[in-house]
């Protein structure tokens, strides 16, 4: 039987990537439903495609195209998780940037669904509430990040006691070697370059500054119940190697392969099974001529110690952290503040948060609205 996959964020690289696998594996699954912000227009034509029987587009202005489909429509602030309750999958794909899919994404779990996580945000913002919402029977959390889908696959067949350490690999992002003294005046066209990935362009920001690792931090914490000084950031230029774990023997395993998006959203709808794919290109070894490994350079890159400081105090701290880097990344691509105020004004935030220790879902969303409230306050003033 084919399994059904409804993908949020069906326009982005991710989305678009999961199209990809589906389309080579017709027989396998089936598209219920697809999710997206805006591009109404690329949304159209993957619904005319895959002819699904609910779509959603945030943006009201772009939904008269696809009205024009059979499938049932949503749109809205509100209508996302109402488009989610609405029909029937097996596996939901939560690739949508920011925090929109937050209670879609509890709503599946506790529904006893798999979920493909690509949204580091959501269980920065709420891991507890989503790891609780895993214990579901049936409920499957799978990671796509390549670095935790990576470490999920060398965890298979061992014991969460043996773990020594979790070492999450990343390539340095498109400044690991332009100097911190020209970040000043760095225009937004070489911030968002990455040297490996082909990401959107918040992403793209979030691994210019380091904070894509510090968000991925928190998120493999939750993942793998491991202490966050337990998981260390190593750069990795050639990003062949996508994370390893170090076990309390001394041995490492790691999960190394190209660079292809396709691989771990594979392997989060198929697992546990492998299928063999044509169209994904194999590691040549006798191009890899070296590795070469170096510490993040955290006075450069201060988004990461701001991470790690969020992950220490745990509660609503990451919560505050991610709303904030979200407006202030937001306001760096609309040309409102300068690169080096993000990880500044993320800091002056976190520091007049008032502290929830365990918040609960309505505590969550309080907290987010104010931090990106604030956030917007502080962009405006600079």
């Amino acid at each position: 039987m084919k399994k059904r996959v409804t993908i949020l964020g069906s326009t982005g690289s991710v989305g678009l990537n999961t199209l990809k696998v589906i389309r080579e594996f017709p027989e396998r699954f089936e598209v219920a439903g697809l999710a997206a912000g805006a591009s109404a227009g690329v949304l159209a034509a993957q619904a005319a495609e895959f002819r699904p029987a609910c779509v959603y587009v945030r943006d009201s202005s772009e939904a008269a195209e696809l009205k024009k489909s059979p499938a049932r429509f949503f749109n809205g602030t509100d209508g996302l998780d109402a488009f989610t309750r609405s029909h029937e999958f097996d596996i939901l794909v939560a690739a949508s940037s920011g925090t929109t899919a937050l209670v879609s994404v509890l709503d599946a779990l506790r529904r006893g669904k798999r979920v493909a996580l690509a949204n580091k945000e959501i269980l920065v913002m709420a891991g507890g509430l989503v790891m609780e919402a895993a214990k579901t029977p049936g409920a499957e959390l799978l990671p796509v990040d390549s670095e935790h889908n990576a470490i999920f696959q060398c965890l298979q067949g061992e014991r969460a006691s043996n773990v020594e350490r979790l070492v999450l690999t990343g390539s340095g992002g498109p400044l690991r070697e332009v100097p911190a003294d020209s970040f000043a005046g760095l225009p937004k066209e070489t911030v968002i370059n990455h040297p490996k990935w082909k990401m959107g362009k918040k992403i793209s920001v979030d691994s210019a500054t380091l904070m894509n690792k510090g968000l991925e931090l928190i998120e493999a914490a939750w993942l793998f119940n491991v202490p966050i000084d337990r998981i260390q950031v190593l750069i990795h230029p050639e990003a062949v190697i996508h994370s390893m774990v170090e076990f309390k023997d001394g041995a490492l395993l790691a999960q190394l392969g190209v660079t292809d998006m396709r691989l771990p959203i594979q392997y989060a709808l198929t697992f546990p099974e492998r299928l063999s794919s044509p169209t994904t290109a194999r590691l040549d070894w006798s191009e890899i001529r070296h590795f070469t490994f170096a510490a993040p350079d955290r006075k450069k890159f201060p988004c990461l110690d701001l991470a790690y400081e969020a992950a220490r105090r745990a509660g609503s701290a990451p919560c505050v952290l991610s709303a904030a880097d979200e407006v202030a990344v937001g306001a760096f691509l609309d040309d409102r503040i300068g690169f080096v105020e993000i990880p500044r004004i993320i800091e002056k935030i976190l520091s007049r948060h008032s502290h929830v220790e365990r918040p609960d879902l309505s505590e969550i969303q309080s907290i987010h609205a104010w931090a990106t409230e604030e956030t917007r306050k502080l962009c405006q003033a600079h």
